[in-house]
């Protein structure tokens, strides 16, 4: 199975647009990883919250990117 992130908006709509990557993992270690080092480039481009997913298999929803307060 591969692993990739679903990229949401505040309220949980799914962001899809060309300036968002569109990485595919082959374990959940290495897309865990990527995000750790990418978090605050997808926090720019307007992400608010990610799930990851495991093909079309939700392993964790809705993780928010913004630091807790």
């Amino acid at each position: 199975m591969t692993w990739r992130w679903r990229y949401e908006n505040a309220d949980g709509a799914e962001l899809d647009g060309t300036p968002l990557p569109h990485e595919v993992f082959t374990s959940q270690a290495d897309a865990e990883s990527w995000l750790g080092e990418n978090w605050r480039t997808l926090l720019e481009a307007g992400v608010e919250q990610v799930t990851l997913l495991e093909g079309d298999r939700v392993e964790y929803a809705a993780m928010s990117l913004r630091p807790e307060a």
